[in-house]
């Protein structure tokens, strides 16, 4: 699929999936004749993974380590048991640091419901009286 496909999946920007080109992040599977950038399933599902990291305020070289870690655990190739232990201790430290994001953002979500329920409170307290 073309670029402005895999945006409209991804909701991702045409821009910021070009960033993660450059960055290395996902890199096109193909180009056609005329030079356009051909996606897979599997890029968008890359795209995915990325945009999942993003709000929880990773940076780049963590996603690229993830990707890395996934990359190779899911290659299917030998690993010996060390590596591959090595890696799926890479993907829990992700794992641990997301869990803990996701706290943070349910208590900074209660905080802001907190809020907004007080003005809305407040506005109908000093709201004037129907007039008849």
């Amino acid at each position: 699929m073309q670029i402005g496909e895999v945006a409209a999946r991804t909701e991702l920007s045409l821009r910021t999936i070009r960033h993660y080109e450059e960055s290395g992040l996902v890199v096109p599977s193909a180009r056609s004749q005329g030079g356009f950038r051909l996606y897979t399933g599997s890029d968008v599902a890359r795209l995915m993974v990325i945009r999942r990291m993003k709000p929880l305020g990773f940076t780049l070289e963590q996603m690229r380590d993830l990707l890395d870690a996934t990359d190779r655990l899911d290659a299917g190739g030998p690993l010996d048991p060390d590596e591959h232990e090595a890696l799926l201790e890479r993907v829990r430290v992700y794992e641990r640091a997301a869990v803990e994001q996701v706290e943070k953002l349910r208590v900074q979500l209660s905080r802001a419901e907190d809020f907004a329920a007080t003005l809305g409170a407040r506005l109908e307290r000093n709201a004037p009286a129907a007039r008849l």
